[in-house]
């Protein structure tokens, strides 16, 4: 095992895959395939036919079972943690006591509870070890908006109109996974792109689409109120069937700005139009993948994070849990707000 103490000269890093559903071999094929200065290591998967699989995509690769595993005979300095949420905080602290290098992915962890042991654990240590995967910040439409914000080339920022839809649910879907799982994207890149933290959440339920699974009444309708006064509504539907859309619309005081709508051909025939959308996250997002692991691994070389914090994940699990709070009560819920720690500064 190669602790990342600091920057760890010319060679690459050697970077350990937790979890190999979509999203693990997806992170497999970038770094084998798109990432510089990285490689894979190692693919953790408690499946190890699985595991045996989407290593063998990557040349040298190990499956192992275990991250312990992984750890011990591979000489990780870097783990992504793809597996799912609730797996999140055990893996972040055997990575933590290892010392090596982590991008987990959203969120964190599931609950505030874990995601601020996570912090704590993190602070009591040398340095910032934990980047969380929140790939939207690092989404070239996102970061044009944010810099319109920030020159108020428009104005001051008023309001935010959001969308989220997907083509369907999986099995087991839950009507708490449209805040946790889907949302939770825009109680991050929301006060992101505002300046603000969110303040306030309150969830509105419409008319439920059929296509739903029994128990799930969506769409839904999260509006989040910011400190500094701007308002964002984010609907939520993820039974839509045609594909994976992803928009924000910004209202300025001298102007409207939208990002997210499809780049793609657009075929004019027999008296209509039709364009082609994205079938899933991975492919609308995927320079925003590629981006934010470079980033991650050129500061993990040098040894430190590129992109947002344990810190950011815990504000984010706070909101989240205020979200599901008011989805469930039908009421307003204040957000709990804490002052960010000077190791995080």
């Amino acid at each position: 095992m190669s602790a990342v103490n600091g920057s760890i000269g010319k060679r690459e890093l050697r970077v350990g895959i937790v979890g190999a559903g979509i999203m693990g071999a997806d992170h497999v094929q970038r770094i084998s395939t798109r990432t510089a200065g990285a490689t894979v290591a190692s693919v953790v998967e408690p499946d190890r036919d699985r595991a045996m699989s989407v290593a063998s995509t990557a040349p040298g690769a190990q499956p192992r079972v275990t991250l312990e595993d992984a750890l011990e005979h591979d000489d990780l300095d870097a783990v992504i943690i793809a597996s799912p949420g609730p797996f999140h905080e055990a893996a972040v602290l055997t990575a933590l006591d290892a010392r090596v290098a982590i991008l987990c992915e959203k969120p964190l962890t599931p609950s505030s509870e874990g995601s601020r042991r996570l912090v704590e654990t993190e602070m009591a240590a040398d340095r910032a070890r934990i980047q969380v995967g929140f790939m939207r910040r690092f989404d070239r439409e996102y970061v044009a908006l944010r810099q319109l914000v920030e020159s108020r080339g428009a104005g001051e920022l008023l309001l935010l109109h959001c969308a989220h839809r997907n083509p369907s649910t999986p099995p087991g879907y839950t009507e708490s996974m449209l805040i946790t799982d889907s949302v939770v994207h825009e109680l991050d890149i929301v006060p992101w792109l505002a300046g603000s933290p969110v303040v306030s959440v309150e969830v509105l339920r419409t008319r439920r689409n059929r296509r739903a699974p029994e128990g799930v009444s969506e769409p839904q309708l999260v509006l989040l109120e910011l400190a500094n006064g701007v308002l964002a509504e984010v609907e939520i539907s993820v039974n839509l069937g045609f594909g994976y859309q992803v928009t924000t619309e910004a209202v300025f005081e001298e102007g409207v700005a939208q990002i997210g709508r499809t780049a793609g051909l657009t075929l004019w025939s027999a008296g209509s139009a039709r364009v082609a959308e994205h079938p899933g996250y991975v492919g609308r997002f995927v320079e925003a993948y590629d981006l934010e692991v470079q980033a991650w691994v050129n500061a993990a070389r040098r040894g430190g994070i590129g992109g947002p914090s344990a810190w950011d994940g815990y504000l984010a699990a706070l909101a989240s849990e205020a979200a599901v709070e008011a989805q469930q009560s039908g009421r307003r819920v204040a957000v709990r707000s804490e002052a960010m720690p000077a190791f995080y500064g």
